[in-house]
């Protein structure tokens, strides 16, 4: 499946999610997602966009480990959407894509940190919007280095 297709369908869910370990589940969902779309860029993007897309690739799975265990913790688990990727067709919108559906992921763990009872999931809440927000500063690293290789610029 594409890409672009996997984050809309996480966007989509993440939208639907009410509840606390729904919430996480998708928040996971697209930090694999950034993991995947990273491993895919840095194995096939343009050469000077590769060492970016790896860091990109560590990040989303940095991130992907502590939301499993906030997920693990609300007793929520499943199979990652990302397991599903088979193409990256616009590498320029899948970023783009991915760094809006970080954003949302940030405002909707920032709800569950706020609504936690419980003080080790409130700091692993805390750790994940980190998390996103780091991934989200490593797509924007990427998609500067894939504009300064249309304009022909050094990366």
């Amino acid at each position: 499946m594409d890409a672009a297709g996997l984050i809309a369908a996480t966007r989509h869910a993440l939208a639907r999610a009410r509840e606390m370990p729904d919430i996480v589940a998708e928040a996971r969902q697209a930090q694999a997602l950034a993991e995947a779309v990273g491993s895919r860029l840095a194995l096939q993007g343009p050469f000077e966009a590769r060492a970016a897309a790896r860091v990109l690739s560590e990040s989303g799975g940095r991130a992907s480990g502590a939301l499993r265990r906030i997920a693990l913790c609300a007793g929520g688990s499943g199979d990652l959407r990302a397991g599903r990727l088979t193409e990256l067709r616009d590498p320029w919108m899948v970023l783009t894509d991915l760094g809006e559906l970080l954003g949302e992921v940030g405002i909707a763990l920032v709800g569950v940190a706020c609504a936690c009872e419980e003080d080790a999931v409130y700091w692993m809440c805390i750790e994940a919007i980190d998390a996103a927000d780091e991934t989200s500063d490593r797509i924007g690293g990427l998609l500067r280095r894939l504009a300064l290789r249309e304009r022909g610029g050094a990366a």
